[in-house]
């Protein structure tokens, strides 16, 4: 069973039904299957010509056995409620690896399930945190509680293929979340964007920035994180800004244990 929401009564519905390492639906029954207020937000790109070519294109290389991750793509839809959105995270493409024969994504931007080690890009996330509010390192890199709390952890392609990076990319899903971000960040205010790197920087021209708090830094990775994502201070300055919003601050600390939460 889901567990309850911890915003009001929006509860989570159930996953897509899913069976190995692919889902037992298309595409298009995944985004038939969205919660009603996040598939309206996305309609605009329903109604393009960009959108059944993209769920072809998916479809196509599920059909010809191809590991396509994640199994469930819209999981960071259904953690976080658009009503409840405080923080945007957001990523280029899911991982495409796999940790100890278990895929990593798992449909949170920077997040892995439960058993898979966190890899090196979350662990300078922790890091900076640990910085911020000096927590513990945590042991695990599932980030379900953060969604749950109002953080969107959204990948800008949300599906890949094994150990291909960037195998989905310009295929359509790029017009697919940029639209969700312009549609959130029209529908409401204040909320906060943390844009790494600059492929998530170029974001910033969906949206109208004085309505809400940007903050920009170097990607996380090793190759970048020591030029300005280190020290950066973001996830104090998030809950800084929410705080004079009149907004609940995020815990950034995660339990002892991971917790799947959809």
């Amino acid at each position: 069973m889901p567990q309850p929401s911890l915003f009001d009564d929006h509860t989570p519905p159930a996953p897509p039904a899913v069976q190995g390492g692919a889902s037992a639906l298309t595409l298009e029954s995944q985004f038939d299957a969205l919660p009603p207020d996040w598939r309206a937000i996305v309609e605009p790109f329903v109604a393009s010509d960009a959108y059944a070519p993209l769920c072809r294109f998916v479809d196509g290389e599920r059909a010809a056995g191809k590991a396509i991750y994640p199994a469930d793509v819209f999981r960071a839809l259904r953690l976080t409620h658009p009503d409840d959105v405080k923080v945007v995270i957001l990523g280029q493409d899911p991982y495409h690896g796999e940790d100890r024969g278990i895929p990593q994504a798992h449909g949170l931007a920077f997040s892995v399930p439960p058993g898979v080690r966190p890899p090196p890009s979350l662990r300078n996330i922790f890091k900076e945190i640990s910085a911020d509010f000096g927590y513990e390192t945590p042991r695990h890199g599932c980030l379900d509680t953060w969604a749950r709390q109002g953080v969107l952890l959204l990948n800008t392609v949300l599906t890949v293929e094994r150990a291909a990076a960037a195998s989905h990319a310009k295929r359509g899903w790029e017009k697919c979340t940029d639209t969700l971000i312009h549609e959130l960040a029209t529908r409401h205010r204040h909320l906060v964007f943390m844009l790494w790197g600059a492929h998530a920087q170029a974001k910033r021209a969906l949206f109208d920035a004085r309505e809400h708090c940007v903050l920009e830094a170097p990607h996380p990775s090793p190759l970048s994180a020591h030029r300005g994502f280190l020290g950066c201070r973001h996830f104090a300055l998030a809950n800084d800004y929410l705080v004079q919003h009149g907004r609940a601050p995020i815990d950034w600390r995660l339990p002892d244990e991971a917790e799947t939460l959809a």
